[in-house]
């Protein structure tokens, strides 16, 4: 179980999958920088030798950052500081290393996971803006997708109604080339499909809580069968005579 535990891990899925997800360089991190991210305000505020930690961190990430040409972006093990200023400013795009430790210490997702000992490294890729409406959840069951979401549930979005049979087929064809290689018998994906139709892996979830359901609702329903793509429908519209009073 500890085997298919860590390979929802980036460092535990990438070695295999690699090659249906971006580029990602892997910069193991020392003991005292784990240490470090774990604490909370306090332990940080008594932190003996903060510069040197800090000139340490932005040598560490200096030589990796060369392979990329431009902006990256940069997670932990099992999350990404998505609850960052910089995330909402910026989308989470770095570009030096500086950028990085202090992305990764700003954030409450990262020092969590530090704390649970799920943290061994920083993952870098190449930064790319993902729009909204191609960011998807997949669900997975002995090597098969039985299912697929929408990810951010913001509104309708029409568009995405002429291309449901495509997207559906896109996942579906990743998932038979791919299948064999997952190592648990149910999980969950996230990916995003490009405009030229090709699609790339996220990340990986357990299956079930506390992974988000998205628009498949509730963990406890029949997954024996395919559903298919589950989009949110559009607003609903009143006809007839609508009378309000206040």
């Amino acid at each position: 179980m500890s085997d298919c535990k860590e390979f929802l891990s980036t460092p535990g899925w990438y070695p295999r999958l690699g090659a249906y997800s971006a580029f990602t360089t892997f910069v193991a991190l020392p003991k005292e920088a784990v240490d470090y991210l774990a604490a909370g305000d306090r332990e940080r505020a008594g932190f003996e030798d903060l510069d040197g930690l800090n000139g340490r961190m932005n040598e560490l990430f200096s030589r990796p950052l060369e392979a990329f040409s431009g902006y990256v972006f940069v997670s932990v093990d099992r999350c990404a500081p998505t609850d960052t200023v910089r995330f909402r400013e910026r989308y989470g795009a770095v570009h030096r290393s500086k950028q990085i430790w202090d992305i990764l210490c700003a954030s409450e997702k990262v020092r969590r996971s530090a704390a649970a000992g799920e943290v061994s490294c920083v993952c870098i890729r190449p930064f790319h803006r993902m729009h909204v409406t191609r960011e998807f959840r997949l669900f997975i069951r002995n090597g098969e997708l039985i299912a697929m979401s929408q990810y951010h549930l913001i509104r309708h979005f029409r568009r995405l109604e002429g291309v449901r049979d495509k997207y559906w087929s896109i996942a579906e064809k990743l998932i038979r080339q791919i299948g064999w290689m997952l190592q648990m018998p149910e999980l969950v994906m996230d990916v995003y499909i490009s405009s030229r139709g090709s699609i790339q892996i996220i990340d990986l979830n357990p299956w079930g809580g506390p992974t988000d359901p998205l628009l498949l609702r509730s963990w406890d329903r029949d997954w024996s069968k395919p559903i298919g793509l589950v989009l949110m429908s559009p607003p609903a519209k009143l006809s007839g005579k609508v009378d309000v009073s206040f």
